[in-house]
């Protein structure tokens, strides 16, 4: 059974074969290992192996990871569903958002945030397949929240998060991720300085960075199966 120092060379080489595929600079693509539901030691092994950036979905599983790891030279991304009554503990403990989708959070989270942190870096997340089940904003919505979370001066803007429905051949897979960037595109000419895609995960990181991926999340091909 490989080891996740192992697990993750596999990771960083596919990211880099990709972007050499595509066309992309060297490095240009960021590694998100996703932590969700996985041990301290895991998280620890994996630093050992050179990672920096963890991904946790639920607010109850990471606080005691953070309180574990404190002093570990890690940025903390949350990338689950954000409820009201979770945002002051999220705007103080993590470094980014990759989930918002509504007004009321993103001003929780701006008030919330402590004076003595950078601005919380924010990623709106887009429902880009229309998927009923699937959380995000609707596309058409995404420049209003946006320009609402450009003016919060405790939130940095910094772009999009798509989870895609699943698809089997790449060309499928890269739809939507067009989309996403298309997206970022339209805020860009509308004067938004957002410099991140957050979009592809173990079995379509590929066509992520085919299509200007930033930033890939990956935690099966890390980590192992969920627990």
């Amino acid at each position: 059974m490989s080891t996740i120092a192992e697990r993750l060379s596999r990771v960083r080489a596919r990211i880099s074969r990709a972007e050499q595929d595509y066309g992309r600079p060297a490095g240009s693509v960021q590694l998100l290992a996703v932590s969700k539901t996985k041990p301290v030691s895991a998280i620890l092994a994996a630093i050992e192996a050179g990672q920096r950036a963890f991904g946790e979905n639920y607010l109850q599983d990471a606080l005691p990871k953070q309180e574990a790891l404190a002093g570990q030279p890690i940025a903390w991304h949350f990338i689950g569903p954000i409820q009201s009554n979770k945002t002051k503990a999220i705007a103080a403990g993590f470094d980014w958002v990759h989930s918002l989708e509504r007004e009321k959070i993103a001003r929780r989270l701006n008030d919330q945030r402590p004076d003595n942190l950078a601005p919380l870096n924010i990623c709106l997340q887009v429902n880009v397949s229309g998927e009923a089940s699937k959380a995000g904003l609707d596309p058409g919505s995404v420049q209003a929240l946006a320009d609402v979370v450009a003016g919060l001066p405790r939130l940095r803007l910094r772009g999009l998060m798509c989870i895609p429905a699943p698809a089997r051949d790449l060309d499928a897979q890269r739809r939507p991720f067009r989309q996403l960037r298309e997206l970022q595109e339209t805020l860009l000419a509308n004067g938004l300085a957002v410099d991140t895609l957050s979009m592809g995960m173990s079995g379509d990181l590929e066509a992520a960075v085919a299509e200007g991926s930033t930033l890939v999340r990956v935690g099966t091909d890390i980590f192992g199966a969920r627990d």
